[in-house]
Protein backbone atom coordinates (compact mmCIF):
# COMPACT_ATOMS: atom_id res chain seq x y z
CA UNK A 1 0.00 0.00 0.00
CA UNK A 2 1.54 3.33 -1.03
CA UNK A 3 2.19 5.86 1.67
CA UNK A 4 0.42 9.19 1.51
CA UNK A 5 2.77 12.15 1.52
CA UNK A 6 2.66 15.50 3.26
CA UNK A 7 4.58 17.99 1.14
CA UNK A 8 5.33 21.53 2.24
CA UNK A 9 6.99 24.43 0.44
CA UNK A 10 8.70 27.08 2.55
CA UNK A 11 7.84 30.33 0.79
CA UNK A 12 10.57 32.13 2.69
CA UNK A 13 13.05 29.95 0.77
CA UNK A 14 11.28 29.31 -2.55
CA UNK A 15 12.62 31.47 -5.37
CA UNK A 16 10.41 30.03 -8.12
CA UNK A 17 13.14 28.12 -9.95
CA UNK A 18 10.48 25.70 -11.19
CA UNK A 19 12.40 22.42 -11.04
CA UNK A 20 9.62 20.86 -8.96
CA UNK A 21 6.96 22.07 -11.40
CA UNK A 22 8.95 20.68 -14.31
CA UNK A 23 9.59 17.29 -12.68
CA UNK A 24 6.17 16.78 -11.06
CA UNK A 25 3.59 19.12 -12.64
CA UNK A 26 0.77 16.97 -11.24
CA UNK A 27 1.98 17.82 -7.72
CA UNK A 28 3.37 21.36 -7.95
CA UNK A 29 2.45 24.61 -9.68
CA UNK A 30 3.51 28.23 -9.41
CA UNK A 31 1.23 30.58 -7.50
CA UNK A 32 0.61 34.24 -8.32
CA UNK A 33 3.97 35.15 -6.71
CA UNK A 34 5.74 32.58 -8.93
CA UNK A 35 6.49 30.41 -5.93
CA UNK A 36 5.78 26.71 -5.93
CA UNK A 37 2.78 25.30 -4.12
CA UNK A 38 1.40 21.82 -3.74
CA UNK A 39 -1.78 21.07 -5.69
CA UNK A 40 -1.97 17.26 -5.31
CA UNK A 41 0.47 15.45 -3.00
CA UNK A 42 -0.62 12.11 -4.48
CA UNK A 43 -0.39 13.28 -8.10
CA UNK A 44 2.92 11.56 -8.88
CA UNK A 45 4.84 8.53 -7.65
CA UNK A 46 6.71 9.01 -4.39
CA UNK A 47 10.09 8.64 -6.13
CA UNK A 48 9.31 11.53 -8.49
CA UNK A 49 8.14 13.75 -5.62
CA UNK A 50 11.37 13.03 -3.74
CA UNK A 51 13.39 13.74 -6.88
CA UNK A 52 11.59 17.06 -7.36
CA UNK A 53 12.27 17.99 -3.74
CA UNK A 54 15.94 17.06 -4.09
CA UNK A 55 16.31 19.28 -7.19
CA UNK A 56 15.06 22.37 -5.35
CA UNK A 57 18.12 24.67 -5.31
CA UNK A 58 17.07 26.38 -2.07
CA UNK A 59 15.84 23.32 -0.16
CA UNK A 60 12.37 24.80 0.17
CA UNK A 61 10.50 21.49 -0.17
CA UNK A 62 9.98 19.05 2.70
CA UNK A 63 8.34 15.65 2.33
CA UNK A 64 6.99 13.47 5.14
CA UNK A 65 4.83 10.39 5.51
CA UNK A 66 1.35 11.73 6.25
CA UNK A 67 0.41 8.82 8.53
CA UNK A 68 3.58 8.48 10.60
CA UNK A 69 5.11 11.97 10.25
CA UNK A 70 8.40 10.26 9.26
CA UNK A 71 10.61 12.72 7.38
CA UNK A 72 11.39 11.44 3.89
CA UNK A 73 13.16 14.56 2.60
CA UNK A 74 15.38 16.28 3.49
Amino acid sequence: MPRELRITVDHDLCMGNGQCVFLAPEVFRHNENRQSEVVDPDGAPRERVLQAASYCPTGAIAVADAATDETLFP
